[in-house]
């Protein structure tokens, strides 16, 4: 018998412990962005019952979203850099401990100060998991068919989280209480902890220092812009923070560009941005995802508002995008990628979502759930196309040293993407609503008008909507190559 054959039988057992040892670690992976992504979005069908509970003036409950927001968007890159280095395990270990931490103490809130101080800590938690999450799934899968099928997974997570949420939120808002939308985390996070440091391999950290100036400038500069948007939203364009807010924002990014010229050990290595076809597929993901959170955002109240459904009615009318999503995903990671060019993929993803919210922008008082669900089918399919693509053309040629910040750079478009689409959807509606309620239909009664003011603005802003996505078509067209060109460049 030969040397060959009787080492053969412990190379199977072997390469089973490795699987499973990779399927795990990607289990954890899935499941900490899933409580970042619901978590933007699980809080939208309890807001009413929080707003009594905790007596929100309705400026107040906004900020039930907006803590959460600026915190996670603005400490992003910070978190990237934290992961490079002092390792990613570590970090993203600390972040999900912050996060599960801080949905405990938030379950407890008795005054909505208190409320918004734990959004606030979920959102830094946020921003120490996710980069690191993802820079973890990019080292621990080799590019190659593992990879496109861990980010496909990560796809539908990151974009079906959102809907989940609503779903989720709604549930336990009808069958339990609204505290329960931050206790559901507690149980989660803490089997993520506990299963991520016995699995989750340790990086190589990076010797050096924080570049202290360049994170608080990016940071500060990011949350003085979300700042201005979210102001504006509900101060109007003309009021005198909201133009602060944006002058700050433009200032600090100024600097925050300047100092990262300079710095030794930049927080963001500007390379990352020159690319175009990198650049082009994170800022298409943005725009993506600003429509996406501006569906989620104007659908929930046209359900509830308009067409009269309960909270579980309304977070189960989302179901079809998650599906959707998840299997669009799958069929273009396993199938679509190998026959397709990666940029028609990308083009026909988002050509779809582009109709969908087209159609969005048709709908009425008299509409039917079917036109609704016509909607949620072709939006979730193109997302799920589109993403996959778009995340790999976001991390292909991408050195491993870079892993982190160029990770940041995805959850940081994704994150501010939605946000900054929100504020600028619901000025749309604003403006379109002060015009219906001026030009109120004859005989019509009081709630009559009421929906049709509604219905005329939330129409408007899916015509907003409709144009990112075709800024989004238009940019991927120009400037972003197809995954198999980039990762071979």
């Amino acid at each position: 018998m030969s040397s060959d054959t009787l080492l053969a039988p412990p190379a199977a057992p072997a390469r089973q412990r490795r699987i499973g040892r990779a399927s795990l670690v990607l289990g954890v992976i899935l499941t900490s962005q899933l409580m970042v992504v619901l978590d933007a979005t699980i809080v939208n069908v309890a807001l009413p019952d929080m707003q009594t509970a905790l007596n929100f003036s309705d400026t107040e409950l906004s900020w039930v979203l907006n803590a959460y927001t600026l915190t996670f968007g603005g400490l992003l890159l910070l978190g990237a850099r934290a992961g490079d280095l002092l390792g990613r395990r570590s970090t993203f270990l600390t972040g999900i401990a912050i996060f599960t931490l801080a949905s405990l103490v938030g379950g407890f809130a008795t005054t909505g100060w208190f409320l918004l101080a734990a959004r606030a800590l979920q959102g830094v938690g946020g921003a120490l998991a996710a980069p690191s999450s993802l820079a973890l799934l990019a080292t621990m899968f080799p590019e190659g068919r593992e990879r496109l099928r861990a980010i496909a997974l990560f796809t539908a997570v990151s974009i079906g989280g959102g809907a989940i949420g609503l779903i989720s939120g709604g549930m336990l808002t009808e069958w339990a209480s609204w505290r329960w939308v931050l206790f559901v985390n507690v149980p989660i996070g803490a089997a993520v902890f506990a299963i991520g440091f016995w699995v989750l391999p340790e990086t190589h950290r990076k010797h050096g220092r924080f570049d202290l100036m360049g994170a608080l400038t990016s940071t500060l500069g990011m949350g003085s812009l979300v700042y201005g948007f979210v102001r504006a939203a509900s101060d109007g364009w003309s009021d005198r923070l909201t133009v602060g807010a944006f002058v700050a924002g433009v200032v600090l990014l100024v600097a925050f560009v300047l100092t990262e010229l300079r710095a030794e050990e930049p927080i963001t290595p500007l390379r990352l941005l020159t690319n175009p076809s990198r650049t082009g597929a994170n800022v298409a993901r943005g725009l993506l995802f600003a429509g996406m959170f501006g569906m989620f955002f104007f659908l929930t109240q046209f359900l509830q508002d308009v067409l009269g459904y309960s909270p579980l009615q309304t977070g189960f009318a989302f179901l079809p995008i998650p599906l959707t999503v998840f299997a669009s995903s799958q069929l273009a990671s396993r199938v679509l990628v190998h026959r397709l060019n990666g940029k028609f993929l990308m083009l026909l993803g988002v050509g779809l979502s582009t109709l969908g919210l087209l159609l969005s922008s048709q709908l009425s008082a008299s509409s039917s759930y079917w036109t609704i669900l016509a909607c949620l089918l072709l939006f979730g399919t193109g997302n799920g196309l589109s993403f996959v693509t778009l995340t790999t053309a976001a991390l292909a040629g991408v050195a491993p040293e870079d892993a982190g910040a160029a990770s940041g750079l995805v959850n940081v478009m994704q994150q501010l993407g939605g946000t900054l689409g929100v504020a600028v959807l619901v000025t749309v509606f604003g403006s379109a609503t002060k015009h219906a309620a001026a030009h109120p239909i004859p005989g019509a009664s009081a709630a009559a008008q009421a929906g049709h003011v509604f219905v005329y603005g939330a129409d408007r802003a899916f015509v907003a909507s409709t144009l990112f996505l075709v800024a989004a078509i238009a940019l991927v067209a120009v400037a972003v190559r197809a995954p198999r060109d980039a990762a071979a460049a």
